[in-house]
């Protein structure tokens, strides 16, 4: 007969609730799943792990009993992907679920590598792996951002050989988890924390290498995107020549190794002083040569006639100006005895039509009130006269008019 419904009034023990759970639970079969081994602790013969989704932020805890454990036939660590064949179980005692493993197997290589050159020619498809797209490193770095492990060689090796090439540089680094679940959501974490910070001129990603496996998280997806959008150059350091990330594909340079990326992203100073030197010594050659050629010109102009004897050019002027005064003063004189001779055929002839001239000659003009007498009859007897002779004017009155003889 079936348990009545649980009530406020008729409640039922916890036992009763964890057996029906577990009864639950129970008729639920076996079911693969494949996921990433998160922990794998092994205890008096049996393991206690967990299981991470692929994708999604998303772990289950499995058990493994030494029946089990005894049938496998390679051995399994944390960061595995794997395939296992699991059945849900309740433990009435604690109250907890967990995944008992019944079967466990390795993920194939084959099947690791196919998911892989899809997501590389998905990213390729989207131009992420384009050479216009890789930014140039800076020529001096002020400041390197570092993403390695914590006291990692990696480290070690990064820092090292740049303050050996250049005591000046600085860093700031971010450490993050290389290796395991954690891995590829920590480093874009700190890829995007150095990104945001101005003083960083340059990211260098570093860790020691590994195997395959370990590799893994440099290809995922959401860190190689992360690593795409930064503004700041970006150098993968994974330290790993056979297999290549998919970071090395995205970033702006891919070092071999963790030094590699130090010497190619710091200059060495004592190459930059033998350079900086090398380049003052050929400036000094050319400048020196240059002036030796102008000087040699000079010399070669100064032995020309025209500059072996300097007076020449003043004596040649001086004999050019003489004739020009010269000249000016003969076309001044030509051109004084014209304009006299102008004026004296001028005054001949307004002399010649002065009415003084007429007076000079025996004419008188005769005047009656003011105007000058033209006809007998302009002047009847009485009318005082005025005769305006050469040298003065008479005065006298009309005697009447007669006749001209």
């Amino acid at each position: 007969m079936a348990e009545a419904p649980p009530t406020l009034e008729s409640p039922w023990p916890v036992a009763l609730l964890a057996t029906k759970i577990k009864e639950y639970v129970d008729r639920l079969g076996t079911a693969w799943v494949e996921g990433e081994l998160t922990q794998w602790n092994v205890r008096g013969g049996n393991v206690y792990g967990k299981l991470k989704d692929l994708e999604l932020d998303v772990t289950v805890s499995i058990n493994v009993w030494s029946s089990v454990v005894s049938r496998l036939d390679k051995d399994f660590k944390q960061g595995d992907r794997v395939i296992a064949a699991v059945k849900p179980d309740y433990w009435l005692k604690g109250g907890t679920l967990s995944m008992v493993v019944y079967d466990l197997r390795h993920v194939g290589l084959g099947d690791l590598l196919e998911r892989l050159e899809r997501l590389r020619r998905q990213l390729a498809s989207e131009g992420l792996f384009d050479q216009s797209r890789k930014k140039p490193l800076p020529f001096l770095p002020h400041r390197i951002g570092l993403v390695t492990g914590k006291d990692s060689d990696a480290e070690k090796d990064v820092k090292k050989n740049a303050l050996l090439r250049w005591p000046a540089v600085q860093f700031r680094t971010v450490y993050a988890t290389v290796q395991g679940e954690r891995s590829a959501s920590e480093v874009a974490a700190a890829i995007r924390q150095l990104d945001a910070d101005p003083e960083v001129d340059v990211i260098i990603v570093a860790r020691g290498g590994g195997d395959f496996q370990n590799l893994l998280p440099f290809s995922d997806e959401n860190l190689v995107r992360t690593a795409a959008a930064t503004r700041t150059p970006l150098v993968s350091a994974i330290g790993h020549e056979n297999d290549r990330p998919l970071l090395d594909e995205v970033a702006d340079l891919r070092a071999s190794t963790p030094t590699d990326a130090a010497k190619r992203v710091v200059p060495d100073v004592a190459e930059e002083l033998v350079r900086v030197q090398q380049a003052r010594t050929r400036m000094q050659t050319r400048v020196t040569h240059l002036i030796n050629v102008e000087i040699d010109r000079i010399a070669q102009l100064r032995t020309r006639p025209a500059l072996a004897t300097t007076s020449w050019i003043v004596d040649t002027r001086a004999e050019e100006i003489t004739r020009y005064v010269a000249r000016g003063a003969e076309l001044a004189a030509r051109t004084i005895e014209r304009a006299e001779t102008s004026v004296r055929e001028l005054s001949a002839r307004l002399r010649a039509l002065s009415p003084q001239s007429t007076l000079d000659r025996g004419y008188a003009i005769v005047q009656a009130g003011g105007h000058v007498v033209k006809q007998a009859d302009a002047a009847p007897e009485g009318t005082p006269l005025t005769i305006t002779l050469a040298d003065g004017a008479l005065d006298a009155v009309s005697a009447g008019t007669h006749e001209r003889h």
